[in-house]
């Protein structure tokens, strides 16, 4: 495999340093957190740190078992260190040089780079700004092919904020069972920030599903490292090990242990993160109607949405970033971190402090005047 760095992870705050960014509106989580910022107990002590249980601790997985009682059970589930060694273990699991791949574009870079990594055929399923980033299921179901090993979808969507409903989703998982040589992966990681009644685990639909999801996005806590994918089918319970066991063995007992514990105190500690988010997108969403420079689809789930320029001709593309951070001290995702043209950007509204989303904010509208035409 010939790995090549993507510009989201070059471009990174990151890699940028945090210190350089007043106002970072790039993240597509809710804010870092402490586990003490959620009351959790982190005394770990008298615990063994011993190669633990292939996959996972029992007490995790019986917590994400959980989401889907009578359905999902503890050894569908496979912890594995964040959502990208999921997505990296589904790929390279499933696919082969010249396997054919439908996915959801745009789309968050691990999603693509895998699979173009492996070799394999990777044919977008495009969504569009002027129709309100919808999946068209029309397309799905004349894209796939014989040879079609995979098709691809995030929701809630990254970087746009996209969601469908269960009536779509289940008529997706449908299109996908129709071809016998399919499966069908769904990110979910931001499953639990839906704006409404959450889909469902969508593993739990079918044997040919997979989901992925983390602690990252919704918790606030990517130092934790922690994800997993949940598949039903018996015939990929083995080789999904296999993989994990081949990258990783194990996962750690602490972080495994810390991440158990959050999820045992879930319901204490999302309402005040969804709520945190309510009040951000309002801010989001007074400020987009007080102007016209900025155009965007309303986020329907998650903490991200995907403006763009009214009129891109109107501004240099290149002064406009280089101003907006330098000047301004705002930073957010360009476009050509998903394969989609700079003059539109991913606005991350749920990991900055309410007075730093707002002078955010302002320094978009002063940088895109200061480099108007």
């Amino acid at each position: 495999m010939r790995y090549r760095r993507a510009p989201i992870e070059i471009e990174s705050p990151e890699e940028l340093g945090y210190d350089a960014i007043s106002y970072n509106l790039a993240e597509s989580s809710f804010r870092d957190r402490r586990l003490s910022d959620y009351g959790i107990n982190t005394d770990v002590g008298d615990l063994l740190l011993q190669y633990g249980d292939h996959r996972g601790v029992p007490s995790l997985r019986e917590q994400i078992a959980g989401d889907a009682p009578g359905v999902v059970g503890v050894d569908d589930v496979l912890v594995t260190a964040g959502a990208a060694p999921a997505l990296f273990i589904v790929a390279t699991t499933l696919l082969e040089a010249g396997d054919h791949l439908l996915i959801e574009e745009p789309n968050y870079a691990t999603n693509l780079e895998t699979p173009r990594t492996l070799g394999a055929e990777v044919e977008p399923l495009p969504l569009f700004f002027e129709d309100g980033w919808s999946l068209d299921l029309d397309l799905v179901e004349k894209r796939l092919r014989p040879e079609t090993k995979l098709v691809s979808v995030t929701y809630p969507h990254n970087p746009t904020g996209a969601m469908i409903d269960l009536a779509t989703l289940e008529r997706l998982v449908e299109i996908v069972e129709g071809h016998p040589e399919a499966r069908l992966l769904v990110d979910e990681t931001y499953r639990e920030l839906a704006f409404g009644e959450p889909l469902p685990v969508a593993a739990g639909l079918s044997e040919r599903v997979i989901s992925v999801s983390s602690m990252s996005k919704t918790y606030g806590l990517p130092g934790l490292r922690m994800g997993w994918l949940i598949s039903r089918d018996p015939e990929l319970a083995t080789p999904l090990l296999a993989a994990k066991e081949q990258i990783l063995i194990c996962g750690s007992p602490i972080n495994e242990e810390m991440a158990a514990r959050v999820l045992e105190a879930r319901e204490r500690i999302l309402p005040p993160i969804k709520a945190t988010i309510a009040e951000h997108l309002g801010i989001v969403r007074e400020w987009m109607a007080s102007q016209s420079t900025f155009e965007w689809v309303e986020p329907e789930a998650g903490v991200v949405g995907m403006p763009r320029l009214s009129d891109p001709d109107s501004v240099d593309l290149d002064r406009f970033y280089d101003d907006l951070l330098k000047q301004h001290g705002t930073y957010v995702g360009p476009g050509h971190w998903f394969d989609q043209p700079r003059s539109c950007f991913r606005l991350g509204f749920g990991w900055p402090e309410t007075e730093e989303l707002r002078r955010g904010l302002d320094g978009l509208a002063a940088a895109a005047a200061g480099a108007s035409r």
